[in-house]
């Protein structure tokens, strides 16, 4: 029988070289998706995205990919943190192949911790598990979980990772979008079209559907702290069970959902809005058309709830606006400014087709859909990218 400092060397032998045969299989991979590596970007379009103000729109079949709407899907737009749906692809990619594990460690780089809120705040030289990651980037839209994925994927360089992502998306057929990096925080290069970005969403469910499941997470736990989903539409759409919010102010409002409802799933985009109010809403309406032209029956809707800006509040003294939409696709919205020093008093019905609504401490407002009025929809700039 072995003595023990024999058995100790066998052990440590046997680590370093499973170690070492997945840290190859893992190049392996990355090389052969790398074929452009950095030189991509010397070819990169000198194009520049769309700003925000002007909403780019598209829902489509996600079994068929049949358009069902659109609103100017082409225009070239930041993609702001749904770039990090590429990065999910890119990792589940890698989880197929066998080159990482969910349960494999994520080194964080002192590049991934710099990285802009939102973020999970991690420390460099420790670790995250894959898994944690992909979580963190679902829910929190953590901007250094997302570096550090991208380093581990890219063979440690973020560019490297960003080239990749470029050349998966030009194979899938997404001419039109540039990566520059894992987490989308800014970058004048950096840009897609709502087109594509439903392209990439139909190919996340269609290819990975052992994965998809995470976009539904309603939260996850970190090191003790409680991580919420910041997806709206998870909680106030029929049928919504991902995918992505994304904002920085040169952006706007962005948003990718997927929604199954009698067999049918349709895969939306709204890119540029200026508030999560309008966001959720023209995404709402629109998956509702969607819906419609399928020949799936309407299904009511909750509340959506949303903060009132600061200005309104300096103008009104009034601290929250309630959006209550109607049961009915086409009812008229119930908006309700409910006082800031009472907002835990306030209640509202559901409105079941215009018949009934009732606001507790509240002033009433009707106007027609989808037309909101915009000095009630204008949120407080804020520089946190999600």
């Amino acid at each position: 029988m072995a003595d023990k400092p024999a058995l100790r060397q066998i052990t440590e032998h046997n680590r370093l070289t499973s170690g070492s045969t997945k840290t190859l299989r893992l190049r392996k991979w990355a090389g052969l998706l790398a074929g452009v590596t950095l030189a991509a970007f010397t070819t990169a379009s000198q194009a520049r995205a769309q700003y925000a103000g002007q909403i780019s729109s598209i829902v489509m079949d996600a079994n068929t990919g049949a358009v069902l709407s659109q609103t100017d899907p082409d225009l070239r737009r930041y993609p702001a943190s749904l770039t990090k749906l590429m990065t999910l692809y890119m990792t589940f990619n890698a989880l197929r192949a066998g080159a990482i594990s969910l349960t494999q460690s994520v080194p964080v780089s002192i590049h991934a911790s710099t990285m802009e809120p939102s973020k999970l705040g991690l420390v460099p030289g420790t670790h995250l598990t894959v898994e944690q990651a992909v979580l963190a980037l679902v829910t929190k839209s953590a901007n250094d979980a997302a570096c550090a994925l991208g380093e581990l994927i890219g063979g440690g360089s973020e560019p490297q990772f960003a080239a990749m992502m470029t050349q998966q998306a030009h194979a899938m057929g997404m001419s039109k979008t540039l990566f520059r990096n894992a987490s989308g925080l800014p970058d004048p290069d950096q840009m897609t079209t709502a087109r594509d970005l439903a392209t990439l969403g139909r190919r996340l469910i269609a290819d990975f559907p052992e994965y998809y499941h995470y976009f539904a997470t309603p939260s996850f736990r970190f090191h003790g702290r409680y991580i919420p989903n910041h997806n709206p539409m998870l909680k106030v759409y029929a049928g919504a069970d991902g995918m992505k919010t994304g904002y920085t102010q040169e952006a706007g409002r962005n948003l990718v959902t997927s929604a199954l409802r009698d067999n049918v799933r349709l895969v939306g985009v709204v890119m540029g809005a200026s508030s999560n109010t309008q966001r959720s809403l023209v995404m709402a309406n629109q998956l509702d058309h969607g819906f419609d032209a399928e020949g799936v029956a309407p299904v009511a809707r909750p509340l959506l709830v949303a903060q009132a800006t600061s200005s309104q509040r300096h103008r009104s003294r009034r601290g929250a606006l309630i959006m209550a939409a109607a049961n009915h696709r086409h009812a008229p919205l119930e908006v309700a400014e409910a006082p800031a020093t009472r907002r835990h008093h306030a209640a509202i019905t559901n409105v079941s087709h215009g018949r009934h609504t009732a606001v507790i401490g509240a002033k009433v407002h009707t106007i027609a859909t989808p037309t909101i009025r915009r000095s009630m929809v204008r949120h407080t700039t804020t520089h946190n990218r999600t």
